[in-house]
């Protein structure tokens, strides 16, 4: 069995595609797999990936799905004990697969990350001290915040079987729904090295393109309290981080004019809530 397989989705990034391959070809650690899936580009991807001569590198095209579809065909066509994504537009240092297999080995997490380095618009810029990623169990600040980084992160393919795929029907948020399961039943370990180069700025990223990120995160929460069943206390704190993101978002839908979207997810969670 491959040791891990790296996953990379895509879509109309040709201009970085090469970098972020090259970043994992030339990792030091050899026994990996990695599969490249097109999400539908119309660039010059095809061609970016035509120029990489190395029978471990598999490209894969479907027609335009959204990143969670890409990543999940990729998943499946793989077999590592371990998974490992990389976005498109990040990148590794040669050492962190070497580093982080190994952390994985010795320290018996299913899942970890390592830390990271982020460059905004070309120039390198400090995280914020909310964004500092923590290590064990972390569930409660996870409602808060995202903290948990796709490119930084490796997983068993235990766990994957038995918290995957990523939620094809968000197309935002579809990571933080992942982890959000994770969180609830699994500790994040962290390799406290910054082996991953996170880029951005950038007028493509899911981030400045989908308006209302804060919807796509009440129905992360909603679907853990559907799909998983919690402890006590695990069920209170997310039942009382999804009403005050309700709160908040529909404070905002008021604000703006939007009355009927505030009504709407109002009555869905008190309807969840109820169902429970």
């Amino acid at each position: 069995m491959t040791c891990v397989s790296v996953i990379i989705p895509t879509h109309d990034r040709a201009d970085v595609l090469g970098r972020a391959v090259a970043s994992v070809l030339g990792q030091t650690w050899t026994d990996f797999e990695l599969f490249v899936v097109d999400d539908g580009s119309s660039d010059a991807t095809a061609s970016v990936l035509a120029e990489f001569d190395d029978p471990r590198l598999t490209g894969m095209h479907q027609e335009n799905k959204g990143v969670s579809a890409a990543r999940n065909l990729g998943i499946a066509a793989s077999g590592g004990r371990y998974v490992a994504l990389l976005d498109s537009d990040d990148y590794w240092m040669p050492d962190k697969l070497e580093k982080q297999i190994r952390f994985m080995a010795e320290s018996g997490f299913a899942i970890c990350q390592t830390e990271e380095i982020w460059i905004r618009n070309g120039q390198r810029v400090n995280p914020r001290f909310k964004h500092a990623k923590p290590a064990g169990w972390f569930l409660e600040r996870s409602l808060e915040l995202c903290l948990i980084s796709p490119s930084c992160v490796m997983f068993t393919r235990e766990l994957w079987r038995e918290l995957g795929p990523f939620d094809e029907r968000l197309p935002a948020c579809e990571d933080y729904s992942l982890w959000l399961r994770v969180g609830a039943r699994h500790p994040v370990g962290l390799v406290p090295e910054a082996l991953t180069v996170k880029t951005g700025g950038h007028a493509d990223q899911l981030s400045r393109r989908i308006i209302g990120l804060d919807l796509y995160r009440i129905y992360a929460m909603i679907d853990l309290l559907r799909s998983m069943a919690l402890g006590g206390e695990q069920r209170i704190m997310v039942e009382a981080a999804l009403r005050e993101r309700v709160r908040l978002y529909a404070q905002g839908c008021i604000k703006h004019g939007k009355d009927e979207e505030a009504v709407r997810v109002r009555e869905l969670t008190a309807e969840v809530m109820r169902g429970l």
